[in-house]
């Protein structure tokens, strides 16, 4: 009896141990890189935007496919072995060959496949690719605000520090539309920010929020900045193939006096092609500035999705012949000005795009219920997330807070902006307009 005691007891307690430990999660120390992430704004409004099934005009992807001739190169890419394996980690030769076929009269110059172009997974992959080349620990990089949210991590998780210096609206943008090119760039304030330490300028043009198209101007201001302190130049130009008239040219820095020599251009098949989740981006740039790019590209993702890198060089051989890009640019200049219509008729001021898909539409007119409850989470954010949340639950049509593209000192800078996109179909952008024309009541 006492030795069934004993093994009861015993029993009792391996069960107790077990229970506790299942209990108790382990006390894994996650990296500092990693550490002090916040959720980002797509993790809070694109299900905020399906639960309440709104109208995502948030999230700049788009609800229609790539072109037939982009749709069926992938599809016979699957049907043919050789495409379905490793590709060569600089890209498949037939895309790094479309791609300088395209590419070389933008930049002015024979562009080398082997050398000056490397193929990556997407644009960040390009840009965390370039981070990892280039940063060493402390290492400062000049980013312009608003940003693109995932420049930050890419930058940090590679060991570097964002400095920050801000575009600035002019002050009538509170009461009338403007064009994008009145978003300027201090480079006063810009040299301020420089450093010893700083390694690298990131340039986005055309730029996501705004849609501003940097014009030659700004960009050897630019560049002579980079000249002066023997910084690199990496310029985010994922939208590319979408500017409006009267542009007629789209201005690159690298094509600009001797800049080439010190810039890494990011591209995107996914944004030129409408096929975000393909992930197929690429890098243009000289030699000596690609290959370690491509030294880190070969450790982070070995090589690109295959077939898919088929279909874009598609798309690229069919436009050298083909109108595909002006086509495109035709129809979203329709989207801009559906979507555009509406503010104009609620008398809500909005920034108009000189390239991209996005609108910023200034909010300081529309009032909301003063005892309207928000989750916690919101009060740690920006106000125009809250804006942004009224818009989503009540009006149903979800836009994106800017201020997830400001460091938190500058977030007053984005309070009265929400971006809405319009790389959407009609049809879509139909039942936004109908939505947003109950904000009337709204706005004072």
């Amino acid at each position: 009896m006492f030795r069934r005691s004993i093994l009861l007891y015993s029993s009792c307690r391996r069960l107790s141990s077990s229970s506790l430990s299942r209990m108790t999660p382990p006390r894994f120390t996650p990296a500092q890189r990693v550490a002090k992430f916040d959720q980002d704004v797509w993790s809070i409004f694109t299900p905020l935007a399906a639960e309440t099934k709104a109208i995502n005009l948030g999230q700049g992807f788009m609800n229609f496919g790539p072109p037939a001739v982009v749709q069926n190169a992938a599809k016979e890419a699957i049907e043919r072995v050789e495409a379905n394996q490793y590709s060569h980690p600089k890209g498949r030769p037939r895309l790094r060959n479309a791609l300088a076929a395209s590419y070389s009269p933008e930049f002015n110059r024979q562009l080398d496949p082997e050398t000056e172009i490397l193929v990556t997974a997407g644009a960040n992959e390009a840009m965390f690719a370039t981070f990892a080349g280039y940063l060493d620990e402390g290492s400062e990089v000049i980013v312009m605000e608003p940003f693109f949210d995932q420049y930050i991590p890419n930058i940090t998780m590679n060991g570097g520090k964002p400095v920050y210096v801000p575009l600035r609206a002019p002050s009538h943008a509170t009461t009338q539309n403007i064009s994008s090119s009145e978003w300027r760039l201090d480079t006063d304030e810009l040299q301020s920010k420089i450093t010893p330490r700083t390694k690298m300028i990131v340039l986005n043009t055309p730029h996501n929020p705004i849609g501003k198209v940097f014009d030659e101007d700004e960009l050897r201001a630019i560049g002579k900045v980079a000249e002066q302190h023997d910084l690199i130049i990496l310029t985010d130009e994922v939208y590319d193939r979408l500017y409006y008239p009267p542009l007629t040219k789209f201005p690159r820095i690298a094509a600009l006096d001797e800049f080439w020599n010190r810039t890494l251009t990011v591209g995107s098949g996914g944004k030129s092609f409408a096929s975000t989740g393909w992930r197929i981006g690429w890098l243009i740039g000289p030699e000596h500035l690609i290959k370690y790019a491509f030294a880190a590209q070969t450790r982070v993702v070995f090589c690109v999705n295959s077939p898919c890198q088929e279909a874009i060089a598609a798309g690229l051989e069919a436009s050298l012949t083909q109108p595909l890009f002006k086509d495109q640019t035709a129809n979203y200049l329709q989207k801009r000005a559906k979507l555009s219509k509406v503010f104009d008729d609620l008398g809500l001021p909005y920034t108009s795009p000189q390239g991209a898909y996005y609108i910023l539409v200034n909010t300081s007119k529309i009032r909301y219920p003063a005892d309207y409850v928000f989750p916690d989470i919101l009060h740690q954010r920006g106000d125009d997330f809250k804006m942004c949340y009224w818009l989503t639950k009540e009006i149903g049509v979800c836009a994106i807070p800017p201020s997830e593209f400001y460091m938190k000192d500058h977030w007053p800078l984005a309070k009265d902006f929400a971006r809405f996109a319009f790389c959407k179909t009609d049809d879509v952008l139909d039942q936004a307009v109908d939505r947003l024309k109950a904000l009337k009541k709204y706005i004072l």
